[in-house]
């Protein structure tokens, strides 16, 4: 009996600590052992196995936020399997890649443009947008048919079903998977039978400490604290990361001291963990599994078993020594001196005390190695820890106390899957010096790449039966995830609150009709995009300390935002469904949606850190995101084009009356207008029911005579002064304006005001978003809307020729341009966003190009100017622009009302 449960204790947690093929070592971890104390640095291994993963120019893309994200590969272009593994115990954590299949398009305004910026260097290889993504999944042990049938499904031994082998129905020979973990062993003959691939086996240790380096590196909020319930992200300093300790907790624990990449060093560990926990408990409680135990523990009081101080000394602290009465002096102490049996006391205390003891042991052991060595930063992980809130409390609370609050515990979002990342990496041939932190963007995808039917990649006629056979599972997929919409849950726990078990998660299953892999939600786990064409804004005065969001999410700004986004759902999906044809297909696409966006915002409502650091900024992107992955492009579509014809045909008229004013109040008139103009957003439902008061000319001329002096925030003078004054003689080399809305925003309020800086000989670059939001311009809109004002405005004209925005004669253009200045540029650039918002820590490498000459910038826009970045320093002046369109905002930020709007003007020294 004993050795069966033993065995059972081994299967439940073996891929903690060192592993299951570790057994022994594990067993008496407790001891110091000769090969542990003659242990050097150890230098991670290069596999010479094939295939090999081409890392060089990885990048991840940006957007999000969470536990586990996903990287795009750009020059990967062998066919190879994209797939790593961590089997242990309990579970299978599994890390694959996905190609990308959308290139960019280089049109003749985006090479024009390109090679003015100095884009193109010779033989410098052309990006994809998106050249793939790494994916994170877990599926429990006992259930490995369920993997099988995954990987099998999605062709990861092939690559993945759209890689070259297996549209042409290839069959490569001697395929070889990277796999780490006791199942590695224990399973390779069921892959080698079921699958026909080899498991390479990579040291386990190696992959955690790989893993661990690369998503500290990689992911901006990876790590946090976890104090009194409360979590909290930790900006690291990439510059500044070794050496530090990783404390690994599964069966047993292994305490390891990393001092750089590849290089680390075994010191310490411990044979009371996780197995030691979810044993005594097993036979203490009769719990059936780990998280069973856990889940007891939440509703357990240790005081009934455990000696306390204050039982000692009458109820009272031990103050002269800092103990409080409420200290455990004995783990199980209170039980020596009742006469009582194991049945007599609650299995909810029992698990409490358990891991009270457990945890505060582990804590200490790690800290008084962290002293050992001079750490302050610890870094835990394993099944052990698997997100449990109170787990990571308990610990948390042991280091704080013996260090007296010098030294700090911290927890990784991807935790989980730090073996199976480190085995992906091993298929690497260049190294990780090429990633950073900027290309990495998190997003949390339903997964419903196939929706009512529409599948994009070949025509089903030119594919083979089990082609087919796969997209149509797809399909149905998805249309059980319409039909059954309001059951759809978040990719996150929806189990017992603060634990993170498998209960309450819908399963992949070998079925075939609803295959997909929810597993990964359980950790909270998104997909990691790998973008190598988004950069660092360099005109950022401290990327450092940049932080784009003004106003933090906590748990009463995010119920006020949870009922402002919920309200303008139903609009939304008006819209959104309108822009498709109203179609049956859209309809159910706009249900989906809702749902799957109202899960999110439930999810963020019960834990607002659930998806990572998560700003107002980030909340509007994950909206667009949802609206995208439901295939839903551009639900404004029409509404934009309806708006710009408008403002286009009264554009003439307001330059003429420009042109009538003296200098200085024509740059008075033209702030005023940029302000007016911006009341035109779809975003704001204040601004959306003045649409029905008149036209459009009609509103911004009312919204015009409301923009009267002073403003909120009234910079103007110190901006008239610089402009008129300090620099006649000198006027801006390069200014870059950051647009907002479409129609009167950016027709009749942003391209004049582009106007008057080009009558000034200043070059413009006009920044938009790469792709929809709400009703915000795009760039690849923008040129068309040049190209018509164009039509009625000489400046316009020899500028949109000179920045390469004209290619083509135009007919019907005036050509009296004898008023006109010798010519500037005008030029358009995509932001790299698909947000309101934006964060200027991730913009497109051509934006990061315009930059470099610039010396001045132009915010414009609620999202951008006051969501985002009100309080951003910049290295040249920057000009801030935007009325506020929400009260509450108008209230948090100013105490101000609705309608007030800010011209904020920050010169440099």
């Amino acid at each position: 009996m004993a050795a069966n449960n033993s065995d059972s204790i081994q299967e439940e947690l073996g891929e903690g600590g060192v592993g299951v093929k570790h057994e022994a070592e594990e067993e008496a971890e407790g001891a110091p052992s000769s090969a542990a104390q003659a242990t050097a640095t150890t230098m991670l291994p290069r596999s010479s196995s094939r295939p090999q993963l081409d890392l060089s120019g990885a990048a991840i893309h940006g957007t999000l936020e969470d536990r586990n994200p996903t990287i795009l590969l750009p020059n990967q272009s062998d066919d190879i399997s994209h797939l790593a593994l961590d089997i242990g115990g309990s579970l299978i954590k599994l890390v694959y890649f996905s190609r990308h299949a959308e290139l960019s398009t280089e049109d003749k305004r985006k090479i024009s443009t390109k090679r003015r910026l100095g884009m193109f260097n010779g033989g410098r290889r052309s990006y994809p947008i998106l050249g793939g993504r790494l994916h994170f999944v877990k599926f429990e042990t006992g259930k490995l048919n369920e993997c099988l049938d995954f990987i099998s499904s999605k062709q990861l031994l092939r690559g993945g079903v759209d890689s070259p082998s297996w549209r042409s129905g290839a069959q490569p020979d001697n395929i070889v998977i990277k796999a780490t973990g006791g199942g590695a062993y224990k399973y390779a003959d069921l892959f080698k039978e079921r699958l026909g691939v080899s498991l390479e086996k990579e040291d386990e240790m190696d992959c955690l400490v790989s893993g661990a380096n690369f998503l500290l590196k990689a992911i901006r909020h990876e790590a946090f604290t976890h104090m009194d319930g409360h979590k909290e992200y930790v900006q690291i300093d990439q510059n500044d990361l070794f050496p530090f300790l990783l404390v690994n907790v599964g069966s047993g624990v292994s305490i390891i001291k990393v001092d750089g990449h590849g290089k680390f060093q075994r010191v310490s560990g411990t044979n009371v963990g996780g197995g030691t926990y979810w044993g005594l408990g097993r036979l203490m409680t009769k719990c059936k599994s780990f998280d069973e135990l856990l889940e007891l523990s939440q509703r357990g009081d240790n005081s009934t078993i455990d000696m306390l101080v204050g039982d000692i000394y009458g109820g009272l602290d031990y103050s002269k020594i800092g103990l409080s009465a409420s200290t455990i002096a004995s783990s199980f102490g209170k039980t020596i001196s009742e006469n009582k049996e194991l049945s007599d006391y609650r299995p909810e205390d029992i698990s409490l005390s358990l891991l009270r003891m457990i945890s505060y042991n582990i804590g200490q052991i790690s800290y008084l190695n962290a002293l050992r060595y001079g750490l302050k930063r610890i870094f835990f992980g394993g099944f052990f820890i698997r997100g449990h809130a109170y787990t990571m409390d308990t610990i948390s609370f042991a280091v704080n106390f013996w260090s007296k609050g010098e030294a700090q515990a911290m927890f990784l979002r991807h935790e989980g899957f730090l073996g199976a990342l480190g085995a992906f990496m091993s298929y690497e041939k260049h190294g990780l010096d090429d990633l950073r932190v900027h290309h990495l963007v998190e997003r949390f995808p339903m997964g419903a790449p196939y929706v009512g039917g529409k599948i994009h990649g070949p025509p089903l006629g030119d594919l083979n039966a089990k082609a087919r056979h796969l997209l149509l599972i797809r399909i149905s997929w998805m249309e059980k995830f319409v039909q059954k919409g309001t059951q759809i849950i978040a990719p996150v726990p929806m189990g017992v609150p603060a634990t993170t078990g498998m209960g309450g998660f819908e399963r992949p299953t070998s079925k075939g009709d609803i295959l997909r892999s929810d597993a990964s939600a359980a950790l909270n786990v998104g997909v990691l995009h790998l973008v190598p064409t988004l950069d660092v804004f360099p005109l950022l005065e401290d990327p450092k300390t940049y932080e784009p969001n003004t106003i933090d999410l906590d748990q009463d700004e995010f119920k006020y935002w949870f009922k402002v986004l919920s309200d303008h759902l139903p609009d939304l999906v008006d819209k959104a469904v309108a822009s498709e044809g109203g179609t049956d297909d859209a309809e159910r696409r706009g249900d989906a949606f809702v749902h799957a966006f109202s899960a999110h915002l439930a999810r963020l409502m019960e834990e607002p850190a659930a998806y990572g650091k998560f700003g107002l900024a980030n909340l509007l992107e994950l909206r667009e995101e949802c609206l995208r992955e439901f295939q839903f492009v551009d639900a404004y579509i029409s509404i934009k084009q309806r708006e710009n014809e408008a403002s286009l045909a009264v554009l003439p008229d307001l330059l003429m009356e420009l042109d009538t004013m003296n200098e200085e109040a024509r740059l008075l008139a033209l702030i005023e207008g940029v302000l007016a103009a911006n009341i035109f957003d779809w975003g704001s439902r204040a601004c959306v029911e003045l649409y029905h008061k008149g036209t459009i000319i009609e509103i911004y001329r009312m919204s015009r005579k409301k923009m009267q002096r002073p403003w909120r925030i009234d910079d103007f003078d110190m901006f008239k002064k610089r402009m008129l004054t300090d620099r006649k003689d000198q006027p801006y080399k390069r200014a870059l304006l950051f647009v907002d809305n479409s129609g009167a925003d950016v027709v009749l309020g942003m391209l004049p005001l582009a106007r008057e800086l080009l009558r000034h000989g200043t070059e413009v670059v006009l920044v938009a978003n790469s792709l929809p939001a709400l009703n915000d311009v795009t760039a690849n809109e923008l040129p068309e809307i040049i190209a018509e004002a164009s039509k009625h405005c000489g400046i316009l004209r020899k500028a949109a020729e000179a920045g390469g925005l004209l290619v083509d004669a135009m007919a019907g253009i005036q050509d009296d341009l004898k008023d006109a200045p010798e010519s500037v540029p005008l030029m358009v650039v995509e932001n790299g966003c698909g947000s309101p918002c934006i964060d200027f820590r991730q913009v497109s490498s051509e934006l990061a190009a315009a930059a470099k000459d610039a010396d001045l910038l132009i915010l414009e826009g609620m999202g951008r100017a006051l969501h985002t970045n009100l309080n951003a320093r910049f290295k040249c002046d920057a000009l801030k622009l935007a009325m506020v369109k929400n009260q509450r905002l108008a209230e948090k930020l100013f105490n101000g009302n609705i309608y007030d709007c800010i011209c904020k003007f920050e010169p440099i020294s």
